[in-house]
């Protein structure tokens, strides 16, 4: 470590950092991060590539009324330069854009942008903010994507590391080119075929195969296991300023080798998570500040590893230290100037028990005021989460001033909650809520139930993927369904006929397919698939409703119909119309947006005996259409309390 203060070096077309344990040359006014020397390496950064494609900000942004989620995307430059702070202890230095109607050719976002970079006194890394701003006056316009982007050098960083169980030496980016690999389904998925290492030959590489919830996306990066041994680290010390709460999944790192800081995406969730300004609507917003971590070993005796473990404890402490204290700019808000709220969360169904339940499993977060379960697609303001403990007690802290509902859901119960109060934050308040209950959804008995409410489909069957189309990682390991091309097992398990499922005899677990998908015909077209779930009725009630659960995990372009004892009868008995955006099952994931739909069935359409529900997945254009499922569970009639 260096007892010496920070150094600013400001040249004509440069600004340098220098701690004297690392340096960070950005471009100037650009702001764009072209070198980082550190632990005798003279860039970590790929020198290879052009200075503005090596360390960046940028954005995806569309015109008001388009639709989907691309648009223009661009590097984000600065126009001007400025010293924010500047003493032995610290620097922070401001790189801005001010957006000026009079002379934008339609090529930028109506925003203003200050994009900033800080360094610390002893501190083995820097840290990047920024502030967006879209003013009163200003144009709509969409926001579908933003983050940072570093790309280091590929023939030092090649072991990506995301988790303890998912980490592995990488394919060079040269293996997804022409002649090396070939293009599957869509772009970002290759086969690899001629790669330069022969040791990836037949795998599959995919970005998207590395994608990571928000609640668990805490740090993530690269190893270079060459001499000097060195690991580059994204650490993201809080969720609050990223957009769709803490199941939101995003991009971490990939082939290039690339690291990135996602703040806005509208990944496994579409078109609802994008980002859309009406005219005349002020916002602002602070993205970060996130920290990169740099790590290295004296002695090269031991494991490198061993970096991976530092690099957890140290975004462990750069959490504990939010929301920092040395950001200079006002609108990043120090701990004094926010507020707590605490409560503790019951869960009450007089079906399990006539006592209050312990919401064990819960999360509960606060999020800018929308409908039950709104802040799944949230992405303007800020979210403020936190799990229960064993007591159902929750404590969230560091809260922004404005006003915020109150939103939770919990492992084991369908729904979600919502307390129906606004609450208001201002600095320093400490606002307890009290004993909270949550009253999920539930008309009468549980007659019987597929899957677990987790909003997930992973406890459901996910096969194993065609050897030709592998990803080493994800042998044998417990999220197999992140394997390639798995859409395509369907119709080799069932190729003529649809999945049967027989309550008592069945087992989700074996039997449940993950994903309902189209079938692939001989000549190449897709067919709807109809999926029976058979049960039988000891007696069948004369008056009264039975209620179908359905809790989706994900919908991508899908429309499930439920009929009940004739598959062919129409109109159906429900139908949740065209819904989802998700694109969840080609990009490998478990879960996408969460949906409950709630179906009354009346009592004559069950008999005495052998029953049984058909779903059907009418959309069939692609393979990638269709819906995975939570949870669902027939409810028998009320039972009166009395």
């Amino acid at each position: 470590m260096s007892a010496r203060g920070v150094q600013l070096r400001i040249q004509d077309r440069y600004v340098v950092m220098d701690n004297g344990i690392l340096q960070v040359t950005i471009s100037k006014p650009d702001g764009i991060v072209t070198g980082i020397e550190y632990n005798g390496m003279d860039n970590l950064l790929e020198v290879r590539n052009e200075e503005d494609n090596r360390g960046y900000w940028d954005l995806v942004w569309s015109q008001e009324g388009a639709t989907g989620t691309t648009g223009i995307s661009y590097v984000i430059r600065g126009t001007s330069f400025k010293v924010i702070m500047e003493s032995e202890g610290q620097v922070e230095i401001s790189f801005s854009r001010t957006w000026d109607p009079s002379v934008d050719n339609g090529q930028l976002a109506p925003l203003n942008i200050d994009k900033r970079f800080i360094m610390l006194r002893d501190c083995s890394g820097f840290y990047s903010y920024a502030i967006y701003e879209h003013l009163k006056d200003w144009p709509a316009f969409n926001l579908p994507q933003t983050r940072i982007v570093f790309k280091l050098r590929k023939n030092k960083f090649q072991y990506m590391v995301m988790a303890d169980n998912r980490q592995r030496h990488m394919p060079l980016p040269e293996d997804r080119l022409p002649g090396r690999g070939r293009p599957l389904a869509y772009p970002e998925a290759v086969l690899l075929v001629h790669p330069v290492e022969p040791e990836f030959q037949g795998e599959v590489d995919d970005k998207y195969q590395y994608s990571c919830e928000n609640k668990d996306l805490k740090v993530h990066g690269w190893i270079c296991f060459k001499k000097p041994i060195t690991g580059f680290w994204q650490i993201t010390p809080s969720n609050e300023f990223r957009s769709g709460g803490l199941l939101k999944q995003n991009l971490t790192s990939h082939v290039g080798p690339i690291t990135l800081a996602m703040f806005l995406s509208a990944h496994y969730a579409g078109e609802d998570m994008v980002l859309k300004f009406k005219a005349g609507e002020a916002w602002k917003k602070v993205f970060g500040p996130v920290f990169i971590y740099l790590n290295s070993l004296l002695d090269n005796s031991y494991d490198p590893l061993s970096l991976w473990e530092d690099a957890k404890q140290q975004a462990s402490v750069e959490a504990q230290m939010w929301p920092y204290d040395f950001p200079v700019s006002e609108d990043f808000l120090s701990s004094d100037q926010r507020g707590n709220v605490t409560g503790r969360l019951y869960v009450f169904d007089r079906y399990i028990s006539d006592e209050y339940i312990t919401s064990d499993g819960a999360f509960v977060g606060l999020a800018p005021p929308g409908d039950v379960g709104s802040w799944q697609t949230e992405s303007k303001g800020y979210q403020f989460w936190t799990s229960v403990d064993s007591g159902g007690y929750f404590m969230i802290n560091d809260v922004r001033p404005g006003d915020y509902n109150l939103y939770a859901w919990v492992s084991g119960f369908i729904g979600d909650y919502k307390y129906e109060t606004l609450i208001t934050i201002t600095s320093g308040c400490d606002t307890d809520l009290g004993n909270l209950v949550y009253y999920p959804p539930r008309d009468g008995p549980t007659l019987w139930e597929i899957g677990i409410p987790d909003r997930s489909a992973a406890e459901f069957y996910v096969p194993d993927p065609n050897p030709m189309f592998i990803n080493k990682l994800y042998i044998n390991h417990p999220d197999k369904f992140r394997q390639y091309g798995l859409w395509e097992r369907y119709t080799e398990l069932y190729p003529n006929e649809d999945l049967v499922y027989t309550i008592g005899d069945g087992d989700y677990t074996k039997d449940w397919f993950f994903a309902h998908l189209p079938r692939k015909k001989d000549g190449g077209e897709n067919e709807a698939t109809t999926w029976q779930i058979k049960f039988k009725l000891n007696s069948a009630e004369q008056t009264g409703v039975y209620k179908l659960r359905l809790a989706l995990a994900t919908a991508n372009n899908a429309n499930l119909e439920v009929r009940v004892r004739d598959k062919n009868s129409n109109p159906p008995l429900f139908s949740t119309d065209i819904v989802g955006h998700d694109n969840t099952i080609a990009r490998h994931g478990i879960h996408g947006l969460y949906r409950l739909y709630n179906v009354d069935i009346p009592c004559e359409m069950f008999i005495e005996g052998d029953n049984t529900i058909f779903l059907t997945q009418t959309m069939c254009s692609d393979l990638f259409q269709g819906v995975m499922y939570d949870y669902i569970r027939l409810e028998g009639p009320p039972i009166s309390s009395s």
